[in-house]
């Protein structure tokens, strides 16, 4: 008698546990797993903490409005600024407590805060669970203090910043993963993270706004993009919560940086070309159903920055940010090309990766025109922006080109595609290698930011003997720092 069919097709278990293991991890992504496994290793490094003014400005919004239900922010300023001042440290208080023609606002009497209130919305989950943890452990013999200065909120902020990146980096190397091999996406997405300041405002500046509008822009062109590997047919086959879900992550975007407001051209430029378009061919069901999604997407985008606009009504008296960041526009952009060139701050001086990555996007024109297209210009238009800032466009004191982090997926789009060039001409591992010299001047940038020379290296790059403390001093001081760097980090930053 011969056996069933179902006992006769059953694929042999390898014998050897190591063969065991490698054949059930091929069932998932390997591109993932590298991302989270990288993610995991590194988040021992991290350096939980609120300081510097803009970290304040951020954090105010959270506790502020969860404790004291205003938007007054004079207790939170005095207590971060309490804290310099006990390490000789009076940034805080200059920044946010210095009295001058308009702080506090002559008009409401509050002081000022130019942060946006996104990323507070979105670190509020873990910092309301932080609160609870509190509230619980105290309950049962603790003694924590529950008043959102403590160290589990501290934490629950910084690791819900960290969280938002790590979900970023997935939803970038997943959209990399529609044009190209998964080889090349997770390189991609691993080298851009590695070689760029998204890694330091991961794990060192981790309340900043940075990993939460870039988690923000991987998400809002995932679903652009969603269902379809080129945008034509995304637009075409686009339902209307679509529309609506993208008119509501746009929203965010804006409420956590408001530059990422013009990553909306692309959308509305997509949308001038899908009307020329059937202008010509005389789609008129067609154009009537999309300018319906669009006015959708515009009223749910117009709702998303309600509470932004209450928040510059309250603190400014009208719906408009602090007149210190209009002062600070000029719009002819005086300093476009210093936001990527200049010797000691431009981005594609700091991380070199940034240009590949644009570079890239000439090879992802084959796969998508369009969206090569759009992307271009997403990045331009945050050039623009940043060129525009006439006293603060260098960034001066800041890790690398912070405010270009959130066009992370614009670099590994174009990146990845380039990989998948370069491959078939030059095999992988020379790949490999560049982009392991990629990350390492990325890592001695840090180290030299950080540890080696802070004084000389944050008021911007110093390229006299660049190469002797990269290669040189970095790894001699590094080593020699190594139990600091791992148990007692707070030794090296102050405010800690």
């Amino acid at each position: 008698m011969s056996l069933p069919d179902r006992f006769r097709t059953i694929t042999p278990v390898p014998a050897n546990p190591l063969r065991r293991w490698v054949a059930r991890l091929s069932r998932y992504d390997t591109g993932l797993l590298v991302i989270i496994a990288l993610f995991v290793l590194l988040l021992p490094l991290s350096v939980p903490r609120v300081a510097l003014s803009d970290e304040v400005q951020y954090y105010a919004y959270l506790r502020s409005l969860y404790f004291d239900g205003d938007l007054n922010f004079q207790n939170e300023y005095e207590h971060f600024a309490n804290a310099g001042r006990a390490n000789g440290d009076l940034a805080v208080f200059n920044a946010l407590l210095r009295p001058d023609a308009v702080n506090p606002n002559p008009a409401t009497g509050l002081w000022r805060n130019v942060a946006p209130v996104g990323s507070a919305l979105l670190w509020a989950p873990g910092f309301v669970l932080a609160d609870g943890l509190v509230r619980l452990s105290n309950a049962l013999g603790a003694a924590i203090p529950a008043d959102g200065y403590s160290w589990p909120y501290i934490w629950a902020e910084c690791y819900m910043s960290a969280l938002y990146s790590l979900l970023g980096l997935l939803l970038t190397y997943r959209l990399a993963r529609r044009f190209s091999s998964s080889f090349a996406a997770a390189l991609a997405t691993v080298t851009v993270w590695l070689a760029s300041p998204l890694v330091f405002y991961t794990y060192i500046a981790m309340p900043w706004s940075h990993a939460t509008g870039f988690f923000l822009v991987a998400l809002f062109l995932t679903f652009w993009l969603r269902g379809s590997t080129t945008l034509w047919e995304a637009q075409a086959q686009r339902p209307l919560w679509v529309w609506a879900l993208l008119g509501l992550i746009g929203g965010l975007m804006a409420l956590t940086r408001e530059q990422l407001g013009l990553l909306l051209l692309m959308p509305a430029v997509e949308g001038l070309v899908a009307y020329a378009r059937m202008l010509r061919e005389r789609q008129w069901p067609e154009m009537g159903r999309l300018f319906g999604a669009h006015l959708l997407f515009l009223l749910v985008l117009g709702l998303a920055l309600t509470p932004q606009l209450a928040a510059y009504q309250v603190l400014n008296g009208r719906p408009l940010p602090s007149s210190t960041v209009a002062e600070k526009l000029n719009w002819l952009s005086p300093n476009f090309f210093n936001t990527l060139f200049n010797p000691g701050h431009g981005a594609f001086m700091w991380s070199p990766v940034l240009l590949l990555g644009l570079v890239g996007l000439w090879w992802l024109r084959r796969d998508d025109a369009l969206l090569a297209a759009l992307l271009l210009l997403g990045f331009l238009a945050q050039t623009y922006i940043n060129g525009a800032f006439g006293t603060t466009w260098h960034l001066s004191r800041s890790f690398g080109f912070r405010r270009l982090i959130e066009c992370t997926p614009i670099f590994v789009l174009g990146l990845a595609a380039l990989i998948m060039t370069l491959r078939e001409r030059l095999g992988t591992w020379p790949l490999l290698l560049l982009a392991l010299v990629l990350v390492y001047w990325n890592v001695g940038l840090i180290a030299q930011w950080t540890v080696v020379r802070p004084a000389e290296a944050r008021p911007g790059l110093v390229w006299h003997n660049m190469l002797y403390y990269q290669f040189v001093e970095v790894p001699r001081q590094v080593v020699g720092r190594l139990f600091q760097i791992f148990f007692d980090r707070c030794a090296l930053v102050r405010n800690c």
